[in-house]
């Protein structure tokens, strides 16, 4: 019923900058809080940044500064805006979202595949 779609990823140099958009498609009625986490090679999977449907936001003290989270919620639509990358940012990204669908009407998570994000030294 709800797809989380992620772009945006890629290999960059340390310094670089990237955005990545996650869109979200389907039968929704609305979104609530978007997320974004990260995982990297051997390490669990952490949160990065989250966003809530009325633009209060929160990130991880590793990113703070250098990240922006913000979302476009007439195209159901998160981003996150990455800059002076770092070595230790190379992961996985996955986006997260509280979706209501029009179908049930009730708060339910979806997940996005993830887009691969590397920075290199």
């Amino acid at each position: 019923q709800v797809q989380l779609v992620e772009s945006g990823g890629g290999l960059v140099q340390s310094g670089g900058s990237l955005r990545l958009s996650c869109a979200a498609s389907g039968t929704i009625f609305s979104i609530n809080t978007m997320v974004w986490y990260r995982q990297a090679p051997g390490k669990q999977r952490e949160l990065v940044s989250s966003i809530t449907r009325g633009g209060s936001t929160n990130y991880t003290d590793s990113v703070k500064v250098r990240f922006t989270i913000y979302r476009v919620n007439a195209k159901y639509t998160v981003y996150l805006q990455m800059n002076s990358l770092k070595p230790e940012d190379t992961a996985v990204y996955y986006c997260n979202a509280g979706v209501v669908t029009w179908s049930t009407m009730k708060n339910a998570d979806y997940w996005g595949k993830g887009t691969l994000v590397t920075v290199s030294s």
